[in-house]
């Protein structure tokens, strides 16, 4: 009888920017459902935390690290699965990078920055998993954001990347279909990460009252009044790749505490 608390066991995973933020707390939560993960980041020594908090737990756990936007990161991260594991049967790509700017503001290189990771970067993991996965008929979880439908200011390339990622998803749900392989994309809103820190600390003092204030602040845009937690994310990408989420494909999952429900301009408070 299946652990239903282990809806993920006998699986394999590689999670794309797993070693940090949103995609180490979707690595962690996919293992603590039982699959084996492969952890991919930038650094190895993130990476190598990673893993070694995931083991730690009772997971089972890899590492492979290198830019994502190089083809050769995908390449070796699928192999690395194959040889440890003998299989690879869901793929999530957390991996991704902010700059600000506005389409004036917003050097070329820039562009191209947030292009290659945000865009580039999945398609390349996309190519290099899909053929093993389609074996599985496992699925693919492209990590947006409420930014591929909506939009702050001074985040051009940043929300033109996430919507070409809605777009992805959707075409490769289409695609893969017929293997099987279900694809999805989750658009969370503002999570507690190291780039929502980063983020923070611009648009603060800086000091970490600032930052915490700022990170309050932007909480109540939601209408649960808070920012998520990387694991609230991981325990949705989870269910899409779980067998529950059997019929769920082509789908944009907002996750996003209610920041896109409210209509932003405020009724006069009641005498």
């Amino acid at each position: 009888m299946t652990d239903p608390s282990r809806p993920l066991d006998g699986t394999v995973a590689l999670i794309t920017g797993g070693s940090q933020g949103i995609g180490r707390g979707i690595a962690e939560v996919f293992a603590a459902h039982g699959a084996a993960v492969v952890v991919h980041g930038l650094t190895e020594d993130y990476v190598d935390e990673a893993v070694g908090l995931i083991r730690a737990a009772g997971g089972a756990a890899i590492g492979v690290h290198g830019p994502i936007q190089d083809e050769q990161t995908s390449i070796d991260a699928v192999d690395a699965a194959l040889a440890a594991f003998g299989r690879l049967d869901h793929l999530v790509t957390a991996a991704g990078i902010q700059r600000y700017g506005d389409a004036v503001s917003t050097p070329v290189e820039t562009w191209d920055e947030v292009f290659g990771v945000n865009v580039r970067g999945v398609y390349l993991a996309a190519h290099a998993a899909l053929p093993t996965i389609r074996k599985q008929g496992g699925s693919v979880t492209l990590i947006s954001s409420v930014q591929g439908v909506a939009t702050q200011n001074q985040v051009a390339a940043y929300t033109a990347s996430k919507g070409a990622l809605n777009a992805f998803a959707r075409a490769m749900a289409v695609d893969e279909a017929e293997y099987g392989v279900r694809v999805n994309a989750v658009l969370p809103g503002s999570v507690d990460t190291p780039m929502l820190r980063g983020a923070a600390a611009l648009w603060s003092d800086g000091t970490p009252e600032g930052i915490e204030a700022t990170i309050a602040k932007w909480g109540t845009m939601h209408a649960l009044g808070r920012v998520a937690q990387p694991s609230e994310i991981g325990a949705v990408a989870a269910f899409l790749a779980s067998g529950a989420a059997s019929f769920v494909t082509g789908a944009e999952l907002r996750v996003d505490g209610g920041l896109l429900a409210r209509i932003a301009a405020a009724l006069p408070a009641r005498n």
